[in-house]
């Protein structure tokens, strides 16, 4: 028999082993280590856009979750930061502060960020800048005047790196809204610049209203126009201050078309850089049982060939009222001599056409009509070069045949996602393209009678018998010993 401190020894040396193999195990599982996110809606993955932004982030950020407890959407908002600090190449601390509860903490980031935190929300601050997210900020909720408007859409990933990009950059982009030209309603005028200031909220600029009959140049911040859906022309001293901002560097203009509007000036100007509007209107008409049926409202695709369009490649945009067809002169030799790039964004579907006798009860194709492909948005580039480095100079247009995109009753969010695409291209901000919302789902499963009873005998009857019939086979055996 071996004695009794060589087995002391023995065992010494296998729970040192051990604690030596549990340690090592955890140390790998710690550095190394796989994850997935097996959510129906991807909502824990960070999408391309916000993880090329992270890649590149320069500055330490801290963001702090002032939330409390029982916030229906904390959950999701503590596992987003968590995927934030992961992919954040040690810039990124996060620190979770429940105001009810750690009220001593909670006060100490009061009187350090000058904030009064009074609703939960997510802080992100940079050095000395600083962006608070409101709970509300990061969800979308039904429409209607209920207090308890469900939660259907959560969009906290475009809020957090929108406000990660605002802190890191130190200064909000401007965005100068041109007003003084109508607009179809007073409804679809007020619609439009709402949307762009909520977009502006998303995407770290501000929307400003400016009225070009009123000044002498496009104001010298500007880092982009926005021409949405003008009924009335531009005087020809405007479309002069136009053409000089768009002829300097680093322009941004977006435009969305009224094909109902006078607009004879902005037509021949946006011609004169590639994208000529040809007056028809996009349509499709055929005869039914019923009678002649027209259709405006059109079902269009993106394209596929367009960078930062990849992320809707695989999308549909309906644009409802009414679009005229834009003609692409991308291979015009006078423009490429300019270095100006012409590229389509939005064709219609192969079965609309454009035509110029759209009042008629039932029009048909003949040879004065446009026929597919119809291309209802494109993009101009001026100064575009391959060398990526220089393109930051470039200026850029995005101009859309319809005027319909950012109307309450018919906005969808794949417009928004687009016109957010759009002014982050304008912007050159490649990188933040292609974040969008993740929907909530209500997963609900119905039982019938006999599966209520099936549960039961289970769970009350089954499993506690075999865990008893178990016992009572031990208690024999060893009885038998």
């Amino acid at each position: 028999m071996p004695k009794r401190s060589g087995i002391g020894l023995n065992v010494a040396i296998q729970v040192i082993l051990a604690l030596a193999l549990f340690a090592g195990v955890n140390r790998l599982s710690w550095r190394y280590y796989a994850r997935w996110d097996l959510s129906p809606s991807q909502d824990y993955t960070l999408s391309e856009a916000s993880l090329n932004y992270l890649n590149g982030l320069s500055r330490d950020v801290q963001i702090f979750i002032v939330f409390g407890r029982d916030s229906k959407v904390y959950g999701e908002v503590q596992s987003l930061s968590e995927e934030y600090r992961i992919h954040g190449r040690q810039r990124i601390k996060v620190k979770s502060i429940d105001p009810v509860r750690d009220i001593e903490r909670a006060e100490q980031l009061k009187a350090d960020t000058g904030l009064s935190l009074a609703q939960n929300g997510v802080l992100i601050r940079c050095g000395s800048n600083k962006r608070f997210i409101t709970e509300e900020e990061l969800v979308v909720r039904e429409s209607g005047t209920s207090t308890n408007r469900r939660i259907i859409e959560f969009r906290g990933e475009d809020a957090i790196t929108s406000a990660l990009v605002s802190v890191v950059e130190g200064r909000i982009r401007r965005f100068y809204y041109v007003v003084g030209k109508g607009s179809r309603s007073d409804a679809a005028l007020s619609d439009a610049y709402s949307a762009a200031v909520d977009l502006g909220k998303q995407q770290n600029f501000e929307a400003i209203q400016v009225n070009l009959s009123e000044v002498t140049r496009v104001p010298p911040d500007a880092d982009g126009l926005l021409i949405l859906g003008p009924r009335y022309d531009f005087s020809e001293r405007e479309i002069a201050m136009l053409d000089d901002y768009w002829k300097t560097k680093r322009a941004g203009i977006f435009v969305m078309l009224d094909p109902g509007g006078e607009t004879g000036r902005l037509d021949a100007f946006l011609t004169m850089n590639g994208v000529r509007p040809r007056g028809d209107r996009v349509l499709v008409a055929e005869s039914s049982s019923t009678g002649a049926r027209k259709e405006f409202s059109v079902i269009a695709e993106f394209l596929k060939d367009v960078p930062y369009l990849r992320h809707l490649a695989s999308s549909a945009i309906t644009l409802a009222g009414q679009s005229e067809s834009l003609e692409l002169r991308d291979q015009d030799t006078a423009l490429k001599e300019q270095a100006i790039k012409v590229m389509p964004l939005i064709r219609a579907s192969p079965r609309y056409w454009g035509e110029r006798q759209y009042l008629e009860e039932l029009p048909v194709v003949d040879e004065e009509d446009t026929l597919p492909p119809i291309y209802l948005a494109a993009s101009i580039e001026r100064g575009a070069v391959t060398d990526e480095s220089q393109r930051a100079d470039s200026s850029r247009m995005v101009v859309v045949s319809n005027a319909t995109l950012l109307d309450k009753q018919t906005m969808l969010a794949v417009n928004r996602d687009f016109v957010s695409a759009g002014l982050n291209w304008l912007l050159n901000r490649e990188r933040l393209i292609g974040i969008t919302s993740k929907p909530k789902r209500s997963y609900r499963i119905q039982l019938t009678k006999r599966q209520h009873e099936l549960i039961f005998w289970v769970t009350s009857v089954t499993l506690p018998g075999i865990v008893l019939a178990l016992g009572f086979m031990v208690w024999a055996s060893r009885r038998a010993a």
